[in-house]
């Protein structure tokens, strides 16, 4: 549209975008160091902060890792795709719901509380509302990849299902069957993301430098939209990855119109 203004990308930016297509002609092969920022600096005639500015977002891109003493690595796609597929399902067996993921507690749940913030207050539609939280720390069995959890109870939730105060630290499943007893007919909704990690979490869930976290809502509301209680799963977006079953639903039928 006329009177628009269109501003070129900062430098370091078409700096990574020109050595990101270097890596996918091959020019850097997988395990290869990428030059280093005074070869950056002396190739393409930037300064030193534009090519360290370059380098980390090809690290956010998960293109490439840096190694100290080492230097900076071409990843290869055995260690972009990723290892863990955690299953976001739910199964009804008979009148009890179940999980369908295999993952295992590693640190037992610690119960705090708390009051809701950002975008959990915003998903339960409680703004600063009191809560009970549960954190625990899982992994695949078989990989050993790590996933953090964390379910927040609503403290108005927590008063109309007694259950739940006394145990907010029961499996997601039990969570969920407590309140089916207590007279609600569930439905649930993810929200996936993903954002960089802060320090403890790299830690916490081995994630490689320069890798995002892939960070999950999922909000189990009542028939009619209401929500109840919110888990949140953090896990390396490097490593593992979300499964979800989709199960159609059913529209309900255009009327006809009368012919007159």
């Amino acid at each position: 549209m006329p009177g628009d203004i269109k501003r070129p990308e900062p430098l370091y930016k078409q700096l990574a975008a020109a050595l990101a297509e270097a890596i996918a002609a091959g020019e850097y092969a997988p395990g290869e160091l990428l030059p280093s920022e005074t070869q950056l600096m002396s190739r393409y005639d930037v300064s030193r902060p534009t090519a360290r500015s370059a380098v980390a977002e090809l690290r956010n891109m998960g293109l490439v890792t840096s190694q100290h003493g080492k230097g900076t690595l071409v990843r290869g796609a055995e260690t972009t795709t990723p290892r863990s597929t955690v299953a976001r399902g739910i199964n009804r067996a008979g009148k009890a719901l179940q999980l369908t993921d295999s993952l295992i507690v590693v640190e037992a749940g610690t119960v705090t509380r708390t009051h809701l913030e950002g975008m959990v207050g915003e998903l339960l539609e409680r703004p600063d509302e009191a809560a009970f939280t549960c954190d625990r720390l899982l992994a695949d069995p078989e990989t050993g990849d790590r996933t953090a959890h964390r379910l927040y109870i609503p403290f108005d939730v927590a008063e109309k299902v007694p259950a739940l105060a006394e145990t907010p630290d029961a499996e997601p499943a039990d969570i969920y069957n407590r309140l089916v007893e207590a007279g609600h007919a569930l439905m649930w909704t993810e929200y996936p993301s993903a954002r960089n990690p802060v320090p403890d979490e790299r830690a916490a869930l081995n994630v490689p430098d320069g890798a995002p976290i892939l960070v999950s809502h999922r909000v189990t509301l009542t028939d009619n939209g209401h929500p109840l209680v919110c888990e949140e799963l953090r896990t390396s977006a490097a490593h593992t990855r979300l499964a979800f079953r989709i199960t159609p639903e059913k529209v309900p039928a255009r009327r006809k119109a009368r012919s007159v």
